[in-house]
């Protein structure tokens, strides 16, 4: 299959036999180069020295006195975040360990980056062997931020980074004299995938320039129903089955799960009873229903029905998906 997402850096790990990323020494050298850490003109030679040793050995300690040694304090701020953040994976092994390590704990302590950065590789690697676009791009609102747009009853994604670098530019100066001037400025080049132009997606894949339609029916809400099975069945082992759907109409509604904050608020209430503001329920984008086939993994009081997923844009049309959710609050047994 053609090569995609060149610079999530799934290149830089290994498979381990259940199929998680391994953490090494190349990756960690990755990270170690970011341009906080990289030394400047005017880092002190204990900075350079520093840079130069982990360089060497991505994995070697690093005591406080190291870092007392910087004559940058902010630079010293930047290793102890970015070491800390070694410190974790390597303690975890594999970046899906320490994925749900971070989570379940609830103890975030690095940029959120860091973790897109993550949630990139895990996801590539573990959407490798289904060589769809579709499901690729759809796998791309797991870790970048997306721009909502609902106009001609579509449901269209579009990355929020190139929406808003476009927007930026159509307000730089150079914007604003062109459209003085009368002079047609550029537009961009986002395409719409379907199933006629799909494959236009492998070349594009790391410009993430191009827009899916979530509408229930659509091929991308179809696909993104499939990445969510893979992303639950890859950390827990646990095979379900989504199904997309346009309304929920259970009276022995049990659990669900949405998949962004104001999907959760949404949800939350409705399973209350309590009444939603059509206003807020119009910025429901997907709903799916998800049976589980394990039922001996599930809580006794949810057995046999199904779990319900939903995701919603934000009041500013935006969408951040939080497929951690989809991991801490799944209906699991208590294991002894």
């Amino acid at each position: 299959m053609p090569e995609f997402w060149k610079s999530s850096g799934l290149q830089l790990v290994e498979r381990t036999a259940q199929g998680w990323m391994a953490v090494t020494p190349e990756l960690i050298r990755a990270y170690l180069a970011r341009p906080e850490i990289h030394p400047v003109e005017e880092s002190c030679a204990n900075e350079i020295a520093l840079f130069e040793s982990l360089m060497g050995d991505p994995l070697r300690p690093v005591s406080a006195a190291d870092l007392d040694a910087l004559a940058d304090r902010d630079a010293a701020d930047n290793y102890r975040i970015v070491l800390g953040y070694r410190d974790q994976l390597v303690r975890n092994g594999t970046l899906e360990g320490a994925y749900l390590d971070m989570m379940r704990r609830g103890s975030i302590t690095v940029p959120p980056v860091f973790i897109d950065q993550l949630v990139h590789i895990v996801v590539g690697g573990m959407l490798a062997a289904r060589a769809d676009p579709m499901e690729l791009r759809a796998g791309e609102t797991l870790f970048r931020e997306q721009s909502v747009n609902t106009d001609d009853d579509r449901v269209l994604l579009a990355d929020a980074e190139i929406v808003e670098r476009f927007a930026q530019s159509e307000q730089s100066g150079l914007g604003q004299l062109l459209a003085e001037t009368g002079t047609p400025m550029r537009r961009i080049d986002l395409d719409i995938l379907n199933e006629d132009n799909k494959q236009i997606y492998w070349e594009r894949s790391d410009r993430f320039d191009t827009v899916i339609d979530v509408r229930t029916g659509q091929p991308a809400n179809t696909a993104l129903a499939r990445v969510i099975e893979t992303w639950v069945r890859h950390f827990l082992s646990l095979e379900v089955s989504v199904t997309p759907t346009e309304t929920i109409e259970d009276r022995a509604w049990r659990w669900h799960i949405g998949l962004d904050r104001d999907a959760t608020e949404m949800l939350n209430a409705l399973y209350r009873g309590e009444d939603v503001e059509e206003t807020d329920k119009k910025r429901l984008l997907a709903l799916f229903r998800m049976e589980i086939f394990d039922q001996d993994r599930i809580q006794a009081d949810v057995r046999g029905r199904p779990v319900y997923l939903a995701m919603a844009a934000s009041p500013t049309k935006r969408l951040r998906l939080k497929p951690q959710n989809l991991l801490i609050n799944m209906p699991l047994a208590r294991t002894a």
